[in-house]
C-alpha cells in the first residue's frame, strides 16, 4: 500500500503554523484540532519545520526558561524527515521507527501535500494483513485437496 492510499482516506488537510507564532497559540491549535503536529511553514506550503507534543515537553522541562515569551520557532524540530505519496506504508513505518518519530510530513517536491501519523500508518498495515489473511483463506479454501 502506498502513503497515497492513506491520504485519500483521510484527506491531505494540515494543520501549519509559523516560526514567529507564539507557542500559546500553536498549543491552543494542537489542543482544539485534538493533534499532535503542527507543520511549521512560512507560506503553508514549504515545510520550514515540525512542532510536536514532544518539543513542547522537552521545552517545559527547561525550568530556567521563560514559557510564555517561546516562540513556535524557539521549539520546532528544524530537521524534519519527509515521504512522498509514491512511498510503502511499510517504509515510512520504517522511518517512524528508525527516527523515533510518530509523524512524517508528506511531501510532493517542496510542497506539503498532507502529514501520516503512526496511528494512520499501523491500520493500513493492519488492513494489509487482514486483506492477506483473507485472500490466503480463500485460496486454501479453493484448493484441491490431494
Amino acid at each position: 500500500m502506498l502513503i497515497a492510499a492513506i491520504l485519500r482516506g483521510k484527506g491531505s488537510g494540515v494543520q501549519t503554523t509559523t516560526a514567529e507564532a507564539s507557542l500559546k497559540s500553536a498549543i491552543d491549535v494542537l489542543a482544539s484540532q485534538r493533534i499532535g503536529v503542527l507543520v511549521v511553514s512560512s507560506n503553508g506550503r514549504r515545510i520550514d519545520g515540525i512542532l510536536s507534543e514532544r518539543d513542547i515537553v522537552r521545552g517545559l522541562a527547561n525550568e530556567s526558561a521563560d514559557f510564555g515569551a517561546y516562540t513556535v520557532g524557539d521549539l520546532m524540530t528544524s530537521k524534519v524527515f519527509t515521504c512522498a505519496p509514491d512511498d510503502t506504508v511499510a517504509s515510512v513505518m520504517e522511518l517512524m521507527d528508525e527516527k523515533r518519530i510518530r509523524h512524517v510530513p508528506v511531501a510532493v517536491g517542496d510542497e506539503l501535500a498532507g502529514v501520516v501519523s503512526i496511528r494512520d500508518v499501523l491500520n493500513a498495515r493492519l488492513r494489509e494483513a487482514e486483506a492477506e489473511q483473507k485472500e490466503m483463506a480463500g485460496y486454501i479454501a479453493g484448493s484441491p485437496q490431494a
